[in-house]
């Protein structure tokens, strides 16, 4: 089942949120996002855990230089979510990746949404 729009959009703006050099490179904004349990395969096809991902985005560097775009939310169950997205982002050296991306979130009983799991598949 769709996600509703209202739905669709918070997700889409916390996706958007962990894209941004502000959240990425905050441990703290991280912690609110990610689950603790969270799990991701990468573009790289390397396998992150929480605390893996937390280290790895904090010591980037750089630029926002990612947009999401054909972004579409499911519901799961009345607590989990499936959002998938193609992502593009432009590398050092200007050439453009693109990739599948999906997104598990989770409501926790605080009654925040938390991503629990992330992968991100090349493409041309």
């Amino acid at each position: 089942m769709t996600a509703p729009g209202a739905l669709a959009d918070h997700l889409l703006g916390l996706e958007l949120a962990l894209q941004s050099r502000e959240v990425r490179g905050s441990e703290q904004k991280l912690r609110e996002l990610l689950a603790p349990d969270f799990r991701e395969f990468g573009r790289s096809g390397l396998a992150y855990t929480f605390d893996d991902i937390v280290t790895h985005l904090v010591a980037e560097t750089g630029p926002d230089n990612t947009s999401i775009s054909d972004f579409s939310a499911t519901m799961l169950s009345d607590t989990i979510a499936l959002a998938t997205y193609r992502g593009t982002r432009i590398n050092d050296g200007g050439s453009r990746l693109f990739t599948n991306r999906s997104s598990i979130w989770r409501l926790d009983p605080d009654g925040k949404w938390r991503m629990v799991f992330h992968q991100g598949t090349a493409t041309e």
